[in-house]
């Protein structure tokens, strides 16, 4: 029942409005990723700061197209950090389009991308990304992450479900951590993808 009722309430939503509230939480991390720390490692053991961001950044322009239902490339992510341009206000930008995109009406309908998932689902990965990777960022630049908005946890938490078996075979996700029995839900929700949500 439980399951259900954060089905529903993740449904009331649309995809661009999640990735709205994702964003919004996104904004103060990103503007406050010192350069000092660009060389810092993060929760993920293969992306120090600097290429997590630009990880970030490739994921915001590929999800758009996905959202267009226009071919992606998740091949290796080109440099939009040591370009010497503002960055910060680059990726936010992308994040803004990201929002857009998966706002047009029909974004979410039908299917998408070159192994034809629900294109709902497809907007629950870039939503994932957005947010805990944002947590990532934070956790790794020494700031504070705010927990995601309860419709966001809930939309997360079904992708999750449907995505683990595969995301953990592939290694995009590591063995689930324990968490302690009043861990939020969005605590369990990092937990789930390899996170430890009290350490490092």
């Amino acid at each position: 029942m439980r399951e259900n009722a954060d089905a529903d309430r993740a449904k009331a939503y649309g995809i661009g409005e999640l990735l709205g509230m994702a964003r919004e939480r996104a904004v103060p991390v990103v503007r406050g990723i010192a350069d000092a720390t660009l060389a810092a490692p993060t929760p993920c053991a293969e992306y120090d700061v600097k290429a997590l961001v630009n990880h970030v950044f490739q994921v915001l322009v590929q999800f758009q197209r996905l959202a267009a239902k226009e071919a992606s490339d998740f091949g290796e992510a080109p440099d939009r950090v040591g370009g010497g341009s503002d960055w910060r206000a680059e990726l936010l930008a992308e994040a803004d389009r990201l929002v857009a995109a998966w706002s047009v009406p029909g974004a979410e309908e039908g299917t998408t991308g070159a192994m034809d998932m629900p294109a709902r689902l497809v907007g629950s990965m870039a939503l994932l990304d957005l947010t805990v990777h944002l947590w990532d960022l934070a956790r790794a630049t020494g700031q504070e992450y705010r927990a995601a908005d309860d419709a966001v946890v809930a939309e997360l938490a079904g992708a999750v479900a449907q995505l683990e078996p595969t995301a953990r075979k592939m290694g995009v996700f590591g063995e689930p951590v324990a968490v302690s029995e009043g861990a939020s839900e969005f605590e369990r929700l990092l937990a789930r993808t390899g996170r430890d949500p009290y350490g490092k």
